[in-house]
């Protein structure tokens, strides 16, 4: 990779994968030059790796893809497997065109959806890059993104992170908000390059089943607004 030239910002971003990820993620993604997906770190088993919540008339729902938990000691994201003895894929196609039907774009994006979660996906990981990357191809963001596993890099938390950003040829860092708490911002100044926060403030958008819903996955978004979506997405907050 190319050294940025004096005064150009090349930002890196790092995320663990998520199913059906939420709009933050996709902030964080628009604002990169270079997008990592973080897979070989430990699997949460709480998180939203393989999890994620849409709206009905009672509230979030939460949809979640099982995974093989016996036996696997502390796994990498990368190492989970489905769990394929429960229909989770039918349970999920079903609940959305349920609860989605008289949505603006739902006959633009649930035929693609239900076409892409019902292959025969043996790794969560995998699941969860592809419908990351339809829903990013979906809001037009044509960011390059790579797996941190196929990299070789290491060392440990801050550290690691300075190192893929040296890799990238990047002199800046996005960071969610709650990193704060662990990373040794000094230490990637001292490498030249910059921490920024996302300090990420949620859009308001035309939505379904009464009061506005926050923190949803963005697949909400998507089917309510369709086209305006990316334009939603990049757009300032207002109060």
């Amino acid at each position: 990779m190319t050294t940025p030239a004096p005064n150009t910002l090349r930002t890196l971003v790092v995320l663990q994968p998520g199913y059906l990820p939420w709009l933050g993620f996709f902030d964080q993604m628009h604002r990169a030059d270079v997008f990592a997906y973080y897979d070989d770190v430990q699997f949460d088993k709480h998180g939203w790796r393989n999890r994620n919540r849409i709206k009905t008339p009672q509230g979030p729902l939460w949809l979640t893809v099982p995974v093989q938990h016996h036996g696997q000691g502390q796994p990498r994201i990368n190492e989970m497997l489905i769990d394929h003895t429960s229909r989770w894929q039918r349970k999920h196609v079903a609940t959305l065109k349920q609860y989605y039907a008289k949505a603006a774009y739902a006959t633009r994006y649930l035929p693609e959806l239900e076409e892409l979660m019902n292959r025969p996906w043996t790794h969560l990981v995998e699941l969860d890059i592809a419908l990351s990357g339809q829903m990013a191809a979906w809001m037009h963001l044509p960011i390059p993104t790579v797996r941190t596993s196929t990299l070789g890099i290491d060392g440990t938390q801050s550290q690691r992170l300075i190192n893929l950003c040296l890799h990238f040829g990047a002199n800046r860092y996005l960071s969610g908000d709650a990193a704060s708490a662990y990373l040794d911002v000094t230490l990637f100044a001292s490498h030249g390059i910059e921490v920024v926060w996302q300090n990420y403030q949620h859009p308001v958008y035309p939505q379904q089943h009464g009061t506005f819903e926050p923190y949803l996955s963005a697949i909400d978004l998507l089917l309510n607004c369709g086209d305006t979506s990316a334009q939603i997405l990049k757009s300032e907050p207002t109060e």
